[in-house]
């Protein structure tokens, strides 16, 4: 096994947690871009670039995901249908891992997607499987591990026409700042501050910010 530098899931949380508020602020098509259940929080880039974390209780989790053009590991269906060899993503890995995606792996092989790495969080430490070809986590560029990262995204979506809205100025840092500091409990006055103004869905926002409030310890596949 190898340790991966990752920050822990509820650190993850307030940045998720502000994608998903926004995307969901332009309605149901975007949202599913960004949201949590119960069990998995989910972000994919609308060009079939994605990662999810399944939730396993006892403050553990599983990332898995893809990138479409750079993940060089090829699981399951993706060795034979490409005709190159396996890449076991679950090699050493604890019986766990494969427990909490199991349904997920059905899905994902009924929907012809494919899965370039799984990372495991023991509550402590981030580990993946030992392989030395490229997985595609890095390039696929994540959102929520960084808060430059994910306000530059949010600042983007506000700063183009989207999903019928036309664009609008870019926020003051400083909103910007305060949105991160509450999330996922942001305020109904914080999103209206942000998105209020130009014409969103400031009750969506709540809704999908709010989804992320269940700390990861409290969630079970």
């Amino acid at each position: 096994m190898r340790e991966i530098d990752l920050p822990r899931p509820e650190k993850l949380a307030p940045r998720w947690s502000a994608l998903a508020a926004v995307l969901a602020a332009y309605g149901p098509r975007w949202a599913e871009s960004a949201y949590a259940t119960d069990s998995t929080w989910h972000y994919d880039d609308g060009g079939g670039n994605w990662a999810d974390i399944r939730f396993a209780g006892e403050g553990r989790a599983v990332l898995l995901g893809h990138d479409h053009e750079y993940s060089t590991t090829y699981f399951r269906a993706a060795a034979e249908y490409f005709g190159e060899p396996e890449t076991d993503l679950l090699a050493g890995c604890p019986a766990w891992w494969a427990e909490a995606i199991g349904d997920h792996l059905e899905r994902i092989d009924s929907e012809g997607t494919w899965i370039g790495f799984i990372y495991g969080y023991d509550g402590g430490t981030w580990t993946r499987a030992d392989y030395d070809a490229d997985d595609g986590f890095t390039s696929l560029n994540l959102p929520a591990l960084d808060d430059r990262a994910v306000l530059s995204q949010i600042t983007g979506q506000l700063t183009r026409s989207m999903g019928g809205h036309p664009a609008g100025a870019a926020p003051a840092p400083a909103l910007l700042d305060r949105v991160l500091a509450e999330c996922p409990d942001l305020s109904a006055d914080t999103a209206q501050a942000l998105l209020g103004g130009r014409g969103l869905d400031v009750d969506a926002a709540l809704r999908a910010a709010h989804q992320f409030r269940r700390r990861p310890q409290e969630h079970a596949t």
